[in-house]
């Protein structure tokens, strides 16, 4: 009895050996760990290279894939080389709840076709981040990419600092790329680099089914009935100037405010130093615990760039929006991130040599 329990267990240790050989060679063949541009784990989380989502919009569903490339930027695989123009931000640059065509930066630059221009910009943005999360771009991400020196980096800045700004924290997840436990980062490593893993975060994805209290996120015709019942409302510039005064919130959130203001120097000086140049936009959004903050920040960015003589664009100035615009208060539909592509564009025209 002993010795076939011995040889049973004997068989099953040689099947398990097999079995992680074979798992080892599968993932040298197909696994991500020879890959050139490999920028860690977070930034693998936004590699994810064609996953299918579905958006449901004005009762019409759009069916599309969301494509990050080999890089890390959205959409198709591009030469680094060819890249002149990069626009940074976060969810509501990324937009990946909708199709590229809808997203604001697939509006211009529809419009740059449509104009006859070979321009094209490209999509940096990383959900989550702020303009803490941008800074280490530049060190995490775009110095580690070879013949990438882009001539323009556009930086859509402001809800994610004002979160940040209010909250008074640098604990707060900010769209970092490297993490700074060694262990952990040793295991996310792994982590991302892996076949199976990947495989299998994108197939949860793709069958996961969510109950009714947690409909997915993409279904705008839902969220728009939500925000109403909510009573969520976007303030237009004119009325937020009545409604707030500026002179006294910018004593208020003095400090904030050149903390924010310390990072729009670092950016344009990153930028810089790889031959770019930085053009900042400010953020609109629906009015919400934030907005006092985001009112300081956004207008004291005006005031700064018109001092350093940096490129800007008064996004929420100019911006006569409505509450169909945004299906959450803070990520836009494809009205409203068309309408924000219709007041960018002119001004891009005029600073894009």
């Amino acid at each position: 009895m002993d010795s076939k329990i011995k040889s049973y267990l004997k068989i099953a240790l040689i099947n398990l050996f097999c079995f992680f050989i074979f798992i080892i060679i599968f993932e040298l063949i197909f696994g991500y760990w020879f890959e050139k541009y490999n920028f860690g784990p977070y930034m693998r989380e936004h590699r994810m290279k064609n996953i299918p989502y579905k958006l449901t919009y004005n009762n019409t569903d759009y069916k599309y894939n969301y494509v990050r490339n080999s890089l890390a930027f959205r959409g198709k695989e591009i030469k680094p080389k060819d890249i002149k123009i990069l626009m940074v931000g976060g969810s509501t640059t990324d937009e990946r709840y909708k199709p590229e065509r809808f997203t604001i930066v697939g509006n211009l630059n529809k419009k740059f076709l449509k104009a006859g221009s070979s321009r094209k910009i490209i999509n940096a943005g990383i959900e989550g981040q702020s303009t803490r999360g941008h800074i280490h771009n530049f060190n995490f991400w775009f110095k580690k990419i070879e013949n990438f020196k882009p001539k323009y980096i556009i930086f859509y800045v402001g809800i994610n600092d004002a979160s940040l700004l209010r909250f008074r924290s640098d604990n707060l997840q900010d769209g970092f790329i490297e993490n700074p436990n060694k262990l952990e980062s040793f295991f996310d490593n792994i982590k991302s680099r892996s076949f199976i893993i990947d495989l299998a975060r994108k197939v949860k994805h793709q069958h996961y089914k969510r109950d009714e209290s947690k409909r997915v996120i993409y279904d705008f015709d839902y969220s728009l009935k939500e925000s109403k019942k909510k009573d969520r409302v976007y303030v237009n510039y004119e009325n937020k100037i009545k409604k707030y005064d500026f002179d006294k919130l910018v004593k208020k959130h003095q400090i904030l405010i050149e903390r924010y203001l310390k990072n729009i120097d670092l950016l344009s000086a990153l930028s810089n130093s790889i031959g770019s140049e930085a053009i900042f936009i400010n953020q609109p959004m629906q009015e919400n615990e934030t907005a006092e903050i985001l009112f300081s920040i956004n207008n004291s960015l005006i005031v700064h760039c018109e001092k350093k003589k940096y490129k800007c664009i008064d996004l929420v100035k100019n911006l006569k929006g409505f509450n169909d615009f945004w299906w959450d208060g803070a990520h836009t539909t494809p009205k409203g991130s068309k309408a924000i592509a219709d007041i960018i564009y002119p001004y891009l025209n005029k600073y894009l040599k």
